[in-house]
């Protein structure tokens, strides 16, 4: 696992990882449900080669809201891509699966092929490919 994991909250922790699945290729490495039976308290995916960890709005713990369509995440994610042609690849993925597309993939001034997405989540998410 690496030194620093992303830990989003969200609305529908089980659907979010399905639609990472969809979207990233995703790997689910395990998941932990809450007394509740209808909220996660855990979500372990492994997205090309970097761990993310999802959980649901859990309110009664004093747990982080979960962004929105109208009130995003102010934190992006980044996915850092072997090759450009893997850019355009995920950012076609990831829009057919459901992402909004923010910033089509293109040739960027510090020499890489970038692209932004929002999932139906209200995360964003950057990829790059050094060319």
């Amino acid at each position: 696992m690496q030194a620093i994991v992303p830990y989003l909250t969200v609305k529908g922790a089980g659907e979010a990882a399905a639609f990472y699945q969809k979207a990233f290729d995703a790997k689910e490495n395990g998941r932990h449900a809450a007394e509740d039976g209808k909220r996660f308290m855990h979500i372990a995916l492994s997205i090309h080669g970097g761990d993310v960890f999802l959980c649901d709005e859990f309110p009664e713990y004093g747990n982080t809201v979960a962004p929105t369509k109208e009130r995003p995440s102010p934190v992006q994610i980044t996915i850092q891509l072997k090759t450009p042609k893997d850019v355009d690849a995920v950012f076609a993925q990831a829009v057919k699966a459901g992402a909004t597309g923010v910033t089509e993939p293109a040739d960027m001034f510090w020499n890489a092929r970038f692209a932004q997405l929002r999932d139906p989540f209200g995360h964003d998410w950057m990829l790059n490919a050094q060319k």
